[in-house]
């Protein structure tokens, strides 16, 4: 009987892990694997998941929680997969700000899921300007708790990916990778743009039939831990738009996208990762930014026209969150205007909880 293979991929904020499980998935649709997904947020209405689905991905969410401290959902939300999918891989992208993966959620996944799992290397994602701000904080706008998660994510990666080369030149990329060489002797590097497909199949051709996730076990403070979640503020909405009259949805996303990123900016709050996802049934349009001075990047395949849409909002920044949602609330129907109606069905916001591991390993498990 053949192993189900599971690929965990772990990193920060706005690296890039929903656009990499994409193109995986297809990588391996394309050779006749089928694909289960899933996702992970503090709160429920997470884009990625909705935006996967959309592509015709099987994608399920464990929602109110990281992988460590819902482990029992996460278990059950893979069986689901398995019951209904019946993947040949499996995949899954922790909360963008959780560390401390190896520890709760890989060494009890290798106890319990037992022989019969291929567990890939621990992948760790990285937008390279973010590696920047852990070598220089002079370069960082996040305070050090923030980035104490962001170190402690590379620190327990068997491999570190780094992701969106297109955005820094070779000069700067060489002496990112010196840097990493020098923070992390004997860790493996991979380079790739998963926005352009680019470094994606030879990552993944360099894993493939390697079955040791989760080499490392780290000594984790969880009291600066707390603190860097607790900075920032979340907010998750749920939203249905109704326009009178023909609307360009794929304009409203980018006006609407571009206006909470000036908000957000006129408080200096910077952003972790903002996604709006708008859909009906026929089509989407997705934006996304990462931080408070880049051009959003939005893609569409959605018509212009009347009637009904749901509206999907997540926002990770460093704000207080009944401002975050104030922000929010307020755009949403500035950009609406008079011929656009809004209904909010839920809107949250909050700062995330102490993390609590149902589970956490202090040594390193050994697959039969």
């Amino acid at each position: 009987m053949c192993k189900l293979r599971v690929i965990v991929v772990g990193g920060f904020l706005g690296a890039g892990k929903t656009t990499l499980l994409a193109q995986v998935a297809r990588y391996f649709a394309a050779r006749g694997k089928k694909v289960g997904i899933i996702t992970n947020d503090q709160a429920a209405d997470l884009v990625d998941t909705h935006l996967l689905s959309g592509l015709g991905i099987a994608v399920e969410e464990v929602a109110g929680g990281c992988f460590c401290c819902r482990f029992e959902d996460f278990e059950r939300t893979a069986n689901n997969l398995l019951q209904s999918v019946q993947p040949d891989v499996l995949l899954a992208e922790p909360v963008g700000s959780c560390t401390d993966i190896s520890a709760t959620v890989l060494q009890p996944m290798k106890q319990q899921w037992g022989g019969w799992i291929e567990l890939s290397p621990f992948s760790v994602l990285a937008d390279p300007r973010l590696l920047q701000h852990i070598f220089d904080a002079r370069q960082s706008s996040f305070p050090d708790s923030v980035r104490y998660i962001m170190r402690q994510q590379f620190e327990e990666a068997d491999n570190l990916v780094i992701n969106k080369v297109d955005l820094v030149s070779p000069e700067e990329l060489a002496a990112l990778k010196t840097e990493i060489k020098s923070a992390w002797p004997g860790i493996k590097i991979y380079e790739m743009s998963a926005l352009e497909n680019r470094g994606v199949a030879e990552w993944l051709e360099a894993i493939s039939g390697v079955s040791n996730g989760g080499r490392k076990i780290l000594e984790v403070d969880y009291g600066t831990y707390a603190r860097g979640e607790a900075e920032l503020g979340w907010l998750n909405a749920s939203i249905s738009l109704v326009a009178r009259k023909e609307t360009d949805w794929e304009g409203f996303a980018r006006e609407l996208i571009c206006r909470i990123q000036q908000g957000l900016a006129s408080h200096n709050a910077e952003i972790g990762h903002l996604k709006l996802l708008i859909s009906n049934q026929d089509g989407q349009v997705a934006a996304n930014v990462t931080n408070i001075r880049d051009v959003p990047v939005v893609q569409s395949s959605i018509r212009a026209g009347s009637g009904a849409v749901s509206l999907i909002i997540n926002t990770r920044a460093l704000i207080e969150p009944q401002l975050l949602q104030s922000i929010v609330q307020r755009l949403v129907r500035s950009v609406a205007g008079e011929t656009i109606e809004v209904t909010e069905s839920n809107m949250q916001s909050f700062r995330p909880a102490y993390p609590q591991p149902t589970h956490r390993f202090d040594r390193i498990v050994v697959q039969s």
